[in-house]
């Protein structure tokens, strides 16, 4: 009953950010129905990928619910093909990212010294570099020109994998100066300091008692990060540098409505609106997290 207390009271602390829950609700609605989004196809009766020459910029209607594409493709169902995209490339990215800077923050913070100096060098150097440019010379490299066989290169899910791991490489670097912080703080705690006269190992206590207490910053910080990689997907895909068709983003979707804004401006607009809504929600999300874990936030 105790133990469960603390974690009550933050869902009481969340509960009170409205905008948090609206966001919560959103993206688990986006998240289940981009999961769902096969069975839909066939509760519907629609392939997405299905050219018809014959029906290019249909008006909405009971089959084709947000009306087609310049290929004839129901924008619905692609729609949702390129949420399932988007939103692995966020929540892997995130997650991969999050991993990466913990465990070089966490080694940092605690071993200090000349090691710390140089993780930080090179996180500073990171963090130095353009990352647009960085993102877009990493997504242009051929593959087949490092070896890699050539129907795996072009395949949809090393596509997908590329873009995964660019975005991951590149987003660790806040995470790890955030995490390296709380270490610094912690490791001079009274508990750190027990568990070292009992005789502890560094690794033991880096591990089992330093990185689990930084567990409430690094979730604010992945959430945050999420929305920022779904950007940067969007950014790259419409550069023609992420994730290509036939396989739908939401990036490459936009890339080809530009040339048919006046024709069709719901092709880009549907897709626009869900970046635009997705990167919102998981800012609002970020947010009430923090003021949720953080007892400091308390509101009257």
């Amino acid at each position: 009953m105790t133990a469960s207390r603390p974690w009550r009271l933050v869902a009481a602390r969340f509960g009170r950010h409205r905008l948090a829950l609206a966001s919560l609700g959103f993206l688990g609605v986006l998240v289940a129905l981009s999961l769902a989004a096969p069975w839909i196809a066939e509760w519907r009766g629609v392939d997405p990928t299905a050219t018809d020459l014959l029906r290019r910029f249909a008006a909405p209607s009971a089959e084709h619910w947000l009306g087609t594409d310049d290929l004839g493709r129901d924008l619905f169902q692609r729609l949702l093909e390129g949420g399932r995209v988007s939103l692995a490339v966020g929540l892997a990215g995130a997650l991969l990212s999050s991993i990466a800077g913990a465990l070089i923050g966490v080694v940092a913070g605690y071993r200090g010294g000349r090691l710390d100096e140089i993780l930080m060098r090179l996180t500073d150097g990171m963090i130095a570099l353009p990352l647009l440019p960085l993102l877009i010379v990493l997504a242009a490299i051929d593959w087949r020109k490092l070896g890699v066989p050539a129907e795996i290169a072009q395949s949809e899910s090393f596509s997908l994998y590329t873009i995964v791991g660019i975005v991951a490489l590149t987003g660790w670097t806040q995470v790890a100066r955030l995490v390296r912080a709380e270490t610094l703080s912690l490791k001079a705690r009274d508990f750190a300091r027990a568990a070292r006269a009992l005789g502890a190992t560094p690794t033991h206590i880096m591990w089992r008692h330093i990185l689990p207490n930084t567990a409430g910053a690094l979730t604010v910080a992945t959430t945050m990060s999420m929305g920022g990689l779904i950007l940067f997907e969007s950014t790259l895909s419409f550069l023609g540098l992420g994730i290509q068709p036939p396989s739908a983003s939401w990036g490459n979707m936009l890339t080809g409505a530009q040339d048919l804004l006046h024709q069709a401006p719901g092709l880009a607009v549907w897709p626009g609106l869900l970046i635009f809504l997705t990167v919102i929600a998981f800012n609002f999300l970020g947010d009430g997290l923090q003021d949720a874990l953080d007892p400091r936030s308390e509101r009257r």
